[in-house]
């Protein structure tokens, strides 16, 4: 039992030699072997703080979140690609007492001092002398504005991961004999999600950061016998692209969709596919303000009702407020979707001071979606009340992308758009190129979701606020 005394989310002891991971470089290691390299990490932390951990689909990686969550100290998950500025502001932000990075990382921060290297990735000790407080129940930081550096965090903390996991674990009927395959980074809430439920059932997951176009991720998908995978909408367009039902893929048998609205007709395809084939297609619904899951739609009910998201998880609920706040309870009927649950997070933080904060939001998420059910109880997300949208599985917030380029260029700028492609309006055309270029740098998301206007004037009302209701004339036909 490492010093910090918490209730460990995974027993690692309960599968021994198990295998729980294995790399499409041919490296695995036994249940066995993570709890003793991950015990290793831990037990060179000598307080409960905070590590800033950049983030692979790599043993290493994995190693070292679950040592850290398992004992008691607080992981910030972060893409090893994130922009560099980003990084060192967030770290200047937060001052982190240790950094879990790969090896190649090393020589960018020879301030630091290795402490201790394991499967690839090395644990260095920062020189930061201010220390901020942890709340007791914090267990884990993740990022909710996709990679644009924004310095908000999601606070979870040990009973959110717990309550989600379990809830997962029943709804999904995962057990040891499942091999996922990882399509999603682990620092995004929905891949984590996995990583979560597959080690708490002794599942072996394959772990890559192959994409699915690559020939590569469907060699290692085949050799290893992969059973599942998860996907965002756009990884469902690409697969549909791919030709991907005429694929010999005995093995599989679960097909997960989140982060984000798939459209019905791509939803009935899958569905009917699955229904054919004896597998099963799983929509959910999810937000990192929830840990991970908040509903899903029964694999029976795929085909009939297409474009449902489903019904809530075990453990939490649904309800939709009016725009007084009032309760909803005709059906057909739009509304704010509100969801309650254990697996609610205990809220933000936007800074260092902010780690000691405790639980503000007592199981209640006002989740900014407009959703309404129907006569039977499944629910459809049918707009979204907040500015942000889902660029392939990732949410980028729309003022946090406005307040950059401003602030890089001191232009009129208003961003806008739908699910996967952002359209970003400008005033001045010779830094049209130069504004796309610059936001596809900072978020590291594909350049094809990214589209520059050109227009006279940013329409506004009386007040000066912008009128982005008016754009969407340029994109919606």
């Amino acid at each position: 039992m490492h010093r910090f005394e918490i209730e460990k989310i995974w027993d690692f002891d309960k599968y021994g030699d198990r295998c729980a991971l294995i790399s499409d470089e041919e490296q695995s290691i036994s249940y066995k072997t993570l709890k003793e390299a991950s015990d290793l990490v831990a037990d060179a932390i000598d307080e409960r703080c905070l590590v800033f951990s950049l983030c692979n689909n790599e043993i290493g990686s994995i190693i070292g979140y679950v040592g850290f969550v398992n004992n008691g100290i607080v992981p910030a998950l972060l893409s090893t690609h994130l922009d560099e500025d980003l990084l060192n502001s967030l770290f200047d932000i937060y001052a982190p007492s240790f950094i879990w990075l790969p090896d190649d990382q090393i020589e960018k921060y020879a301030q630091f001092s290795v402490v201790l290297r394991s499967y690839g990735y090395a644990l260095m000790r920062t020189n930061y002398e201010k220390k901020y407080s942890l709340y007791s129940e914090l267990a884990l930081l993740l990022t909710t504005s996709g990679s644009t550096g924004s310095p908000k965090f999601v606070r979870q903390s040990y009973t959110n991961i717990k309550a989600n996991t379990n809830s997962i674990i029943q709804y999904l009927e995962l057990d040891s004999s499942e091999r996922p395959i990882t399509t999603l980074p682990m620092n995004y809430t929905y891949g984590l999600s996995i990583i979560n439920t597959h080690l708490a059932v002794g599942a072996t997951i394959l772990l890559t950061d192959k994409t699915l176009m690559q020939k590569e991720f469907w060699t290692f998908f085949k050799e290893q016998k992969a059973t599942s995978f998860g996907g965002v909408p756009y990884t469902y367009e690409m697969l549909d692209k791919l030709r991907f039902m005429r694929m010999d893929l005995p093995t599989l048998r679960t097909m997960t969709q989140a982060g984000g609205k798939i459209t019905p007709e791509l939803h009935e395809k899958f569905a009917q596919f699955a229904f054919e084939n004896n597998k099963k297609f799983i929509v959910m619904y999810g937000q990192c303000e929830a840990t991970a899951r908040m509903g899903y739609l029964p694999p029976e009910s795929a085909v009939q009702k297409k474009g449902s998201m489903g019904i809530a998880i075990l453990g939490g609920s649904f309800s939709l407020i009016d725009i007084d706040g009032n309760e909803i309870t005709n059906p057909n009927t739009p509304g704010e979707l509100v969801y309650k649950g254990a697996n609610v997070t205990l809220g933000y933080a936007e800074n260092g001071n902010d780690l000691v904060k405790g639980d503000e939001r007592n199981g209640v998420l006002i989740t900014g979606d407009m959703a309404q059910f129907d006569d039977e109880g499944f629910y459809y997300i049918v707009g979204r009340k907040k500015r942000f949208l889902k660029i392939y599985g990732n949410r980028v917030n729309l003022d946090e992308i406005d307040r950059m380029i401003k602030a890089e260029y001191n232009i009129e700028v208003a961003s806008s758009g739908i699910d996967d492609c952002m359209y970003i309006f400008v005033t001045e055309s010779d830094k049209a190129d130069s504004v796309r270029n610059y936001v596809i740098g900072k978020t590291k998301l594909n350049p094809v979701a990214f589209k520059v206007i050109v227009i006279d004037e940013i329409p506004k009302n009386d007040s000066g606020k912008t009128l982005y209701r008016e754009l969407t004339k340029y994109y919606i036909k």
